[in-house]
């Protein structure tokens, strides 16, 4: 489905751990990224990463590692999916930038990204989220799932028009089910950031978002993914930044994000490999 870019990512990508050595595998990757970016940049180096914010928790915990194991620091910024792709279309600069592939395709097209083949990164699903110890609701078929939305008394989703992909998705999702007017008559939406967070304050009884972001916000419960029959997964891929020389520790970075270690890192906070 997806190809590396082979000059983007430096030579250790190739290097391959297996299954369930998600701290020896971090542990090598980031050795080598410190090998590969040298010791001047060590503690000099500090990259920019824009990224959607369901990927947000796997970007802080790996730039955490990156930074402990080479000094780098990363900046990172994270929006709707939307959002990005307008900043960096109006110009906003950055070093490691991650998206869906199709937003990152259209925005190589006019040049505000590296070209050729992006990383495949990670996919993730929508859930249903409570307020942690509330009574959860029966999701398990879309009928159950459908009699939740209609008995709740509010439901919070991002806001479709800031761009959020979860929120796009189920305002289409509520037009085929035959609810969409029952729901926006109850809908809190979100323009950006944790829409859990809705439930934990109580002005939702329940709160629909990727699971990514769901399980990143102290208070709230997932109560499981949607059925399987009206389930929809994003996919995350990253690039580089436009130039004929990406910066090395952007480069490392990426290759992290991309290398078998952040599988594990992948899976505690409720994604999965891009891959098939």
């Amino acid at each position: 489905m997806f190809d590396f870019c082979p000059w983007s990512l430096p030579s250790f990508t190739r290097l391959r751990t297996p299954q369930g050595r998600g701290a020896a595998a971090a542990a090598l990757l980031l050795a080598a990224a410190a090998w590969t970016l040298g010791p001047s940049s060590a503690g000099a180096a500090e990259i920019k990463v824009l990224t959607s914010g369901a990927f947000k928790p796997v970007v802080m915990e790996l730039s955490a590692r990156l930074t402990q194991a080479t000094g780098t620091t990363v900046k990172v910024e994270n929006d709707t999916a939307g959002a990005l792709a307008r900043r960096v279309e109006a110009g906003e600069t950055f070093d490691v930038l991650i998206l869906t592939p199709g937003a990152l395709a259209d925005l190589q097209k006019t040049g505000r990204v590296a070209s050729g083949p992006v990383a495949p990164l990670a996919k993730v699903g929508i859930g249903v989220a409570v307020k942690a110890g509330a009574a959860k609701p029966d999701i398990s078929s879309v009928a159950a799932f459908k009699a939740a939305l209609l008995s709740a008394r509010k439901v919070a989703m991002i806001d479709p028009a800031a761009g959020g992909s979860s929120g796009i998705y189920l305002t289409r999702l509520f037009e085929t089910m035959g609810i969409a007017d029952a729901v926006k008559a109850k809908a809190i939406l979100v323009p950006g950031g944790l829409v859990a967070t809705r439930v934990v304050s109580g002005e939702a009884d329940i709160a629909i978002h990727q699971i990514s972001e769901i399980l990143a916000v102290k208070g709230a419960e997932l109560v499981g993914p949607l059925p399987s029959e009206i389930q929809n997964f994003t996919v995350y891929a990253g690039v580089l930044s436009p130039g004929p020389t990406p910066p090395p520790a952007a480069a490392a970075f990426l290759a992290v994000l991309a290398g078998p270690e952040a599988i594990p890192v992948l899976a505690a906070k409720g994604m999965s490999p891009a891959g098939p």
